[in-house]
């Protein structure tokens, strides 16, 4: 009997771009989770995406909803991203995460990280984000696999997906102020990154979200992602970083 062929490809670096991109882009996802009660049947939703500065996907989600029950009576969830574009939607990459859902407590300091990085990313959330039986969970990610299109199969641990700097508090704690100097008064520089380097559309694009490996841009319909070459070590880094970028 003939060995079964592995249809894994080995994980290199661009694969590893390809999925935090089709990660960290997205504006929405697919949540699977296992839904109380059912025998063990997966109970599938959509639900908007947010991110922690560390690159784990958060999401908000009412206490009255099918997919928190499910979350507060089993932590295991995968998270589906990737939009399907013209021809066969098979033929476009997309990424699933295994992930381990922790509820966020609304009295931490996470909570307010987290919500403000939500609100910027979408705005409309703030019709209901205090409501009290709203709450976000992070979505720690166990693994992920990873296909790129026909014949592009990976698998990806959790370590390929998260943002891993020393920096990362010192730039939560500058985030909101270096988006603000950027969005007032280098417009013109956010422009020029979501065309030119995102290939994004003309727009009233606006900086949502700053880490160490990146921004996030928005022109309130569609969410880009420029990565940086390497991540930032050094809060000292990102200025020089951000004026390379409009060179």
């Amino acid at each position: 009997m003939s060995e079964k062929q592995n249809v894994l490809r080995e994980t290199d670096d661009e694969a590893r771009k390809l999925a935090r991109m089709l990660l960290r882009s997205a504006r929405s996802g697919a949540l699977a989770a296992i839904e109380p009660d059912s025998g063990g049947f997966p109970f599938v939703s959509r639900v908007l995406i947010g991110f922690d500065v560390d690159g784990a996907p958060v999401i908000l989600v009412s206490r009255l909803s099918t997919h928190t029950r499910a979350l507060l009576a089993d932590s295991r969830a995968s998270l589906l991203t990737g939009e399907p574009g013209k021809g066969d939607p098979l033929a476009h990459p997309r990424l699933t995460v295994q992930c381990d859902a922790e509820e966020v407590a609304r009295d931490s300091a996470t909570h307010v990280r987290i919500r403000e990085r939500f609100l910027r990313r979408h705005s409309k959330a703030a019709l209901y984000i205090d409501f009290p039986d709203f709450g976000f969970f992070r979505l720690n990610p166990l693994r992920a696999s990873l296909n790129g299109g026909f014949g592009r199969a990976y698998a990806l641990a959790a370590e390929d997906l998260a943002v891993d700097s020393p920096a990362l508090s010192a730039l939560a704690e500058m985030e909101a102020s270096a988006i603000e100097h950027m969005n007032t008064d280098h417009l013109d520089a956010v422009q020029f990154y979501a065309t030119t380097h995102c290939k994004a559309r003309e727009g009233d694009w606006r900086i949502v979200g700053i880490d160490a490996a990146g921004l996030d841009l928005s022109d309130g319909e569609q969410l880009k992602r420029l990565e940086f070459e390497t991540p930032i070590r050094d809060v000292a880094e990102l200025r020089p970083i951000l004026k390379k970028l409009y060179g």
